[in-house]
């Protein structure tokens, strides 16, 4: 399989090895960063020059620790210094004036500026989204007292990360030379997985595939409990760039939806999806006032705080260890009593959509790692960000859906979105009804849509009286 993935997807194949304790693993790089990497370096054979890649590392890399070294080249030394980082930007209403924060630096927009032909040649990139990487040059615009104009860092150019276009259609038509069995496999290398090291196994593939339907879905609520190792963390806070992962620690109303005295939106408006890992862990400042606000933004996608309604499209994913006694294949056991006080609430729980049983992934070893071609990561995230703009896939499992009468709505759309995800996640070149058999959309989108529905729906019985004996509603295909 490997020609047939090289030659339908040329560039976008890197030949990652973490099998080998390579130099990589030590500079602790993000998977979209370290194949961007890897594509920049690499030759034909997947070989590259491990001096050149470490100078450019060390050049255009810096660590948090190198941020007072690059200001003093910037301020004291009247430098323009280049380097790979995060960026966002923002125009003040009163004065026009644009501005821009380096959030991992800890660079704020009070401190900088951006000058408007700086603006005009990069503003196409810096306004697509809340943040962007990219390589940045930054300069000093000293301190001018006679025109009260203090001293800030400016922003003399920008090259967004991802240079090239993203072509979706291209890629649709490209999972048209593959076989199902074979594009499961293509998915797993590309989030740094090796396929045969699941053995043959597709139900622990698709179980480790279900972590990325938020990453290809608007406001996909999930919840996952599995043993400890299974890489969680890894998935959801090393692959995609548009993610984002909070371990453990406290968290606020304000840091996850708006926060006031900063005039600022929170988590879920600026990623594709906000991971509460560990969340057994977590602590949240004011209980109520965090499960009132969670209600609202998982049942609709809007938040109010105070006087400020804001609108989002992050899905929101609970992940816990859960302990080997408490598992249980058929999800007929209490499990949810494994999660924090705050979502033992029925009302909250239904909100979730899916159920993810993370029991049924193996725990990590080294015959997981990827050793061979497989998609960049850094273009296989892009293109499930893109696709989560396209509204076509819904259309399609709309039709292919029948629902039995006076369904719950909630069970429905839970359903319906979780099959729409599977849908565009493993069958992208899909453009109507008729180009995936009943029985393939079934198996693989349907089925586990209504498996992971039917787990919260037995799991809210256990917490809630009013939900036991309910199932959830009959769904069929079309044309089956």
């Amino acid at each position: 399989m490997t020609d047939k993935l090289r030659n339908c997807f040329d560039e976008m194949v890197v030949f990652k090895d973490l099998k080998k304790n390579n130099f990589f693993s030590s500079l602790n790089l993000p998977s979209f960063m370290r194949d961007w990497l890897l594509k920049k370096f690499e030759d034909d054979n997947g070989q590259f020059e491990t001096e050149e890649l470490i100078r450019f590392v060390r050049t255009y890399l810096p660590g948090k620790d190198g941020w007072t070294a690059i200001k003093d080249r910037i301020i004291k030394e009247n430098e323009r210094v280049k380097f790979l980082a995060k960026i966002s930007s923002d125009i003040a209403i009163k004065t026009g004036e644009v501005s821009f924060s380096l959030p991992d630096f800890g660079l704020t927009s009070k401190d900088t500026i951006i000058e408007d032909n700086v603006w005009n040649d990069c503003k196409n990139e810096l306004v697509r989204g809340r943040e962007t990487w990219g390589m940045v040059e930054l300069g000093y615009r000293m301190a001018e007292p006679e025109l009260k104009l203090t001293g800030k860092i400016k922003l003399t150019s920008f090259k967004s990360f991802c240079p090239y276009t993203i072509d979706l259609e291209y890629y649709k038509d490209a999972r048209r030379e593959f076989e199902t069995s074979e594009w499961l496999d293509v998915l797993l290398g590309a989030v740094d997985y090796n396929a045969s090291g699941y053995l043959g196994d597709e139900e622990q593939k698709l179980t480790m595939l279900t972590r990325l339907l938020p990453f290809v879905e608007k406001r996909l609520n999930l919840i996952e409990l599995a043993p400890k190792g299974t890489g969680k963390s890894y998935l959801f806070g090393r692959v995609s760039r548009f993610g984002w992962l909070s371990s453990g620690g406290v968290m606020s109303r304000a840091k996850m939806f708006y926060d006031q005295n900063k005039r600022t939106e929170g988590l879920v408006s600026g990623n594709d999806f906000v991971v509460l890992d560990e969340v057994q862990t977590i602590s949240f400042t004011d209980v109520d006032e965090m499960r009132a606000a969670l209600k609202g933004y998982l049942e609709s996608g809007v938040f109010t705080v105070g006087n400020y309604e804001g609108k989002a499209d992050s899905g929101v994913i609970l992940c816990g260890n859960i302990k080997k006694e408490t598992m249980d294949s058929d999800g007929f056991s209490s499990m949810f009593e494994e999660l924090p006080a705050i979502f033992h609430e029925s009302a909250l729980i239904e909100r979730f959509h899916g159920f993810i049983k993370g029991w049924n992934i193996p725990r990590m070893n080294d015959d997981l790692k990827i050793s061979g071609w497989a998609l960049n990561s850094e273009y296989f995230c892009s293109i499930l960000h893109e696709l989560r703009e396209d509204l076509s896939y819904r259309a399609i499992v709309d039709e292919l859906i029948h629902v039995s009468e006076a369904a719950d709505t909630r069970d429905t759309e839970a359903v319906k979105r979780i099959a729409t995800a599977y849908l565009k996640l493993l069958f992208p070149h899909v453009r109507d009804a008729s180009d995936i058999s009943a029985s393939e959309f079934k198996r693989y989108c349907l089925d586990r849509a209504r498996k992971m529905r039917d787990t919260i729906k037995y799991q809210l019985g256990l917490l809630d009286i009013e939900y036991r004996g309910k199932d959830i509603p009959t769904f069929s295909v079309r044309g089956d």
